[in-house]
């Protein structure tokens, strides 16, 4: 039985068990389709609108399954994945503890982000990829999965000020390297379409964007940075990832 699926239309919306799911897709395809505040992220929006977009949700975040879960997704998605369309990722909600999310606000959606990536690399049998550094402390490392690198989105409910990063449930988007080298590929398409986005985020958040928000390859540029950000122009001085799966491991 698959662990991710497919919902492109009202049906499919429908027959999802739980409350929590259903309002999940419905508020983010508000947020795709929304022409008077238009979602930032521009192929993020065209994947979703040509239903290359996949999804899986987690019932308990904080527990020690979560990650096996989200493994067992991944693995999923990355062996079909260049079959679903240029503007593919897997899109995938968490369901979380309410008592804690009121109490501790952001901090606790990052260290749980953070945790749960490091845990997901107990389940992946997969060498990480020869040609890129497993330090994240290097410019090119970017999160990987059964081989396969990803840029990884996360959006919350404390999310406030950043509604491009805003979730009524924690979720967390990955983009297929792959993908995201077709797109920039074609150059004056990719550059104009990134001028576009810079626009857009500047009208859809109240706050100017946050400073770690940069372009993949460039040397002052760290992709795990742009992973989780703040609602300040605050990030952490080194990422957790690498002590996490040190440990892990």
């Amino acid at each position: 039985m698959s662990r991710i699926m497919k919902l492109d239309d009202i049906e499919a919306v429908h027959s999802l068990p739980e409350e929590w799911q259903r309002e999940a897709i419905t508020r983010l395809a508000e947020k795709m389709t929304d022409r008077s505040a238009k979602f930032p992220c521009i192929p993020a929006v065209q994947g979703h609108a040509m239903n290359h977009f996949r999804y899986g949700f987690i019932q308990k975040g904080e527990a020690q399954e979560a990650a096996e879960q989200l493994a067992l997704m991944l693995g999923e998605f990355g062996s079909r994945s260049r079959e679903l369309g240029a503007y593919t990722s897997l899109v995938v909600w968490i369901l979380t503890e309410p008592s804690r999310e009121n109490l501790e606000g952001i901090e606790y959606y990052e260290r749980l982000f953070w945790q749960l990536l490091s845990r997901t690399t107990e389940y992946d049998t997969e060498p990480w990829p020869a040609e890129l550094p497993e330090d994240p402390a290097d410019h090119l490392w970017e999160f990987c999965y059964a081989g396969e690198p990803y840029f990884v989105y996360c959006g919350t409910p404390a999310h406030e000020l950043r509604q491009s990063r805003h979730s009524p449930y924690m979720m967390l988007a990955f983009t297929p390297r792959w993908g995201l080298k077709q797109f920039n590929a074609r150059v004056r398409q990719a550059e104009h379409t990134k001028v576009m986005i810079r626009k857009r985020l500047a009208e859809y958040d109240p706050v100017p964007p946050h400073p770690d928000l940069k372009f993949y390859g460039a040397k002052d540029n760290y992709e795990w940075k742009q992973y989780f950000l703040r609602d300040n122009t605050t990030s952490l001085s080194k990422c957790p990832f690498a002590r996490l799966h040190k440990e892990i491991r």
